[in-house]
């Protein structure tokens, strides 16, 4: 699978553990390339980011609907592969779904998980959406397209920022933002959820407590569920990587890793 991978090195790394950024849903590398690549190559650390098949300039885009969370899992691993020193991986929502399943069966020194797809599964995400946006969601099921539900500017707001980012901005990560599985979508419902019992890795949550999508609630349940670190930002919503203080993130993980790594 020729998948597009975005890496950055440092003149000088400053940290042997090298960093795979995982993106979620309706995203592709891009997302990690805006603020948070070229920030940690400063800090000295060897940063990639992927795109998951049938996402951003990676083959597969003509069978992207039924895209499983195991063949993204399987991106993943292809990547870590060609990789020379075993990575921490970071992942962002439907990312963050994807590192814990990739977790059931290899092993990284740690994970970060952003705003994670809980390892509960998407139902009680899913309801919100209904509730808020029906026929969006009537759509998206009928067409078995998960587009509907990010279509406009104003939904992408909803759901990814708070309300202090420019319009200009949404309307410019908007355009970059793509349809999903619905395959991958209907793996996080119900039919392949983690397997809690076999992931042993060290892991550290982050969340926003302004997250429209996943609530603090379930941030917190599966920071648990792992015995991992967890910190709630105030004010944050739910894409942590583009939001105005994105560098209060970067920051958190950059010490973390000082600390565990």
């Amino acid at each position: 699978m020729k998948l597009e991978l975005i890496e950055k090195k440092p003149d000088s790394i400053a940290h042997k553990t090298p960093i795979l950024f995982v993106h979620g849903m309706w995203h592709g590398a891009w997302c990690w390339d805006e603020f948070f690549l070229p920030y940690l190559v400063s800090r000295g650390f060897h940063v990639f980011a992927l795109s998951l098949r049938g996402h951003g300039k990676s083959e597969g885009r003509e069978k992207l609907r039924w895209n499983s969370i195991n063949n993204y899992v399987e991106d993943v691993h292809q990547v870590v592969e060609q990789i020379r020193d075993s990575p921490v991986l970071v992942g962002h929502s439907m990312g963050g779904f994807i590192v814990q399943k990739y977790l059931e069966q290899y092993s990284v020194p740690s994970a970060v998980l952003l705003a994670p797809a809980p390892a509960k599964g998407v139902l009680a995400a899913t309801m919100r959406v209904l509730s808020k946006h029906p026929l969006a969601f009537l759509k998206a099921n009928l067409t078995l397209s998960m587009y509907p539900i990010i279509s406009t500017t104003a939904l992408c707001k909803e759901f990814f920022f708070s309300s202090e980012m420019p319009d200009r901005d949404i309307a410019r990560y908007h355009s970059q933002m793509q349809d999903e599985a619905y395959r991958a979508y209907l793996d996080m419902m119900i039919l392949n959820l983690p397997k809690v019992s076999r992931i042993k890795t060290r892991m550290l949550v982050l969340g926003g407590e302004a997250d429209n999508i996943i609530s603090p609630t379930e941030m917190k349940s599966t920071a648990e569920s792992y015995g991992a670190e967890l910190e709630m930002f105030k004010g944050m919503a739910h894409d942590m990587m583009l939001e105005k203080e994105w560098q209060k993130v970067a920051d958190r993980i950059i010490n973390w890793m000082n600390n565990h790594n």
